[in-house]
């Protein structure tokens, strides 16, 4: 047991003891032990470390039940004494609250416990190597790095406990004015090798750049779009595209694929991939998720996401899904057959699109979207990149992107967490191919 997962159990042990009657308590723990690093002109203006830890308290009497959290100290006599008074708060608090009917408890213990050990080099080592890639390039960019933290115990007995380290290395080459192109490198293993190959395509396009832009008419070309900028088009698709709360309430961006009215394309299949995420294998309640969930396979719905309440509601079986918002934390598309070194000759004329960004639906029910594309977009002719793009919007429906128009997915992906970092780091991930389609509409 490590030492956090030990002063995790201690400290739960200890606020356990406390509780009243036929009181159920449950804890929630999330800590990390993280280094930034901030880079412009290719060089460190900005480094930290940061260990902190937040613990997340479930009171239960009967049906009714409250939440609140605290900041950590690392001291357990001060962290045992705040706990403690923040249950005599919620103790106040639910005399004056009504029964949940939909309040559902883990009564059947499903413990667990994932370590994967760090394979990162130090933070110092990933610096120079990303220096030493960047070369006198105007690099702009942002390293996080470092073990997260979960875990999950309540007061009948069960433990949980989850902990994973990785990074996330974002940046952008500048050019000029607003031109810039932006990449990703991001996994469990830091390999300064691939880097360099990334970092090499990214010098690469800063290069293109320099060349006078193409306009292109409002209309509708032939498109490949890299991982990051699918993603966006997948990220949009999680706001209640895969919740079953959304499906039973009609919702949901995806219903017409729900009722089978729509379909999309065989190449596609997606899942909750849990066991190769960075997210837990338990939800905030204790529940356990499965290490997969597939959601749409060979471009038919296969099932949703469930939360136990939602269950609850509905008289179904959960699949350990959040409960409140029913999103996918883990999000997987299967690859396709097209090399990604062949993309620039599987494309032959069209948009070489690396980025998206703005997006919303532009008609939520059918699926429509829109948003524009960002930093480094090219022409391509008979497979070789001509011309940088000026900026474009485009307005289309899934049910035609990764539908009907869908000419194939790369072999290779990208494995994309999410790189927010406020408050603390993000445990949500995609690992996406790229897509390649025959006609998608640009409106400006």
């Amino acid at each position: 047991m490590s030492d956090r997962q030990q002063y995790f159990h201690d400290l739960q042990g200890a606020l356990f003891a406390g509780l009243r009657g036929a009181e159920i308590c449950t804890c929630t723990y999330e800590g990390e032990q993280s280094d930034f690093v901030r880079f412009n002109h290719a060089r460190v203006r900005q480094a930290g470390h940061v260990e902190q830890g937040y613990l997340s308290l479930h009171l239960v009497q009967g049906q009714r039940h409250a939440t609140a959290q605290y900041a950590l100290s690392g001291e357990i006599s001060q962290d045992t004494a705040a706990g403690a008074r923040l249950i005599g708060e919620l103790r106040e608090t639910l005399a004056g609250l009504p029964d949940d009917p939909l309040l559902l408890i883990n009564h059947e213990r499903s413990d667990s416990l994932i370590e994967r050990a760090s394979e990162l080099p130090s933070c110092e080592s990933m610096v120079e190597s990303i220096v030493g890639c960047a070369a006198d390039s105007d690099l702009v960019g942002f390293l996080a790095s470092g073990p997260l933290q979960r875990g999950f115990g309540n007061s009948l007995g069960q433990s949980n406990w989850h902990e994973v380290a990785n990074f996330n290395f974002e940046w952008s080459l500048y050019h000029t004015a607003d031109k810039a192109t932006k990449h990703a490198y991001a996994g469990f293993e830091f390999e300064p090798r691939t880097l360099a190959a990334r970092m090499a395509r990214a010098h690469d396009e800063l290069a293109l750049l320099a060349r006078a832009p193409k306009v292109l008419e409002p209309g509708s070309y032939r498109v490949y779009l890299a991982p990051a900028a699918l993603g966006e088009l997948v990220g949009l698709l999680n706001w209640g595209g895969f919740s079953e709360k959304a499906r039973r309430t009609h919702q949901s961006p995806l219903q017409r694929l729900v009722e089978g009215k729509e379909h999309l394309s065989a190449l596609v299949t997606l899942s909750e991939n849990t066991a190769e995420g960075i997210a837990p294998a338990f939800q905030s309640d204790g529940f356990a998720r499965p290490g997969e969930v597939r959601l749409i396979e060979n471009g038919s719905n296969v099932s949703a996401l469930v939360s136990p309440r939602s269950a609850r509601e509905y008289g179904i079986e959960h699949n350990g899904a959040d409960t409140g918002y029913e999103a996918a934390l883990s999000i997987d598309m299967a690859g396709g057959d097209i090399d990604q070194a062949s993309v620039l000759a599987a494309l032959d004329t069209g948009l070489y699109v690396n980025n998206l960004w703005y997006l919303n639906f532009s008609d939520r029910v059918n699926c429509r979207i829109t948003g524009m594309t960002r930093f480094a977009t090219f022409w391509v002719e008979h497979g070789r990149i001509v011309a940088p793009c000026a900026v474009m919007r485009f307005d289309d429906d899934i049910y035609r992107l990764l539908g009907s128009e869908l000419v194939g997915l790369t072999r290779q992906r990208d494995f994309l967490p999410d790189g927010a970092t406020y408050q603390q780091r993000q445990t949500v991930s995609q690992r996406l191919p790229g897509a390649l389609i025959d006609q998608m509409r640009f409106t400006l």
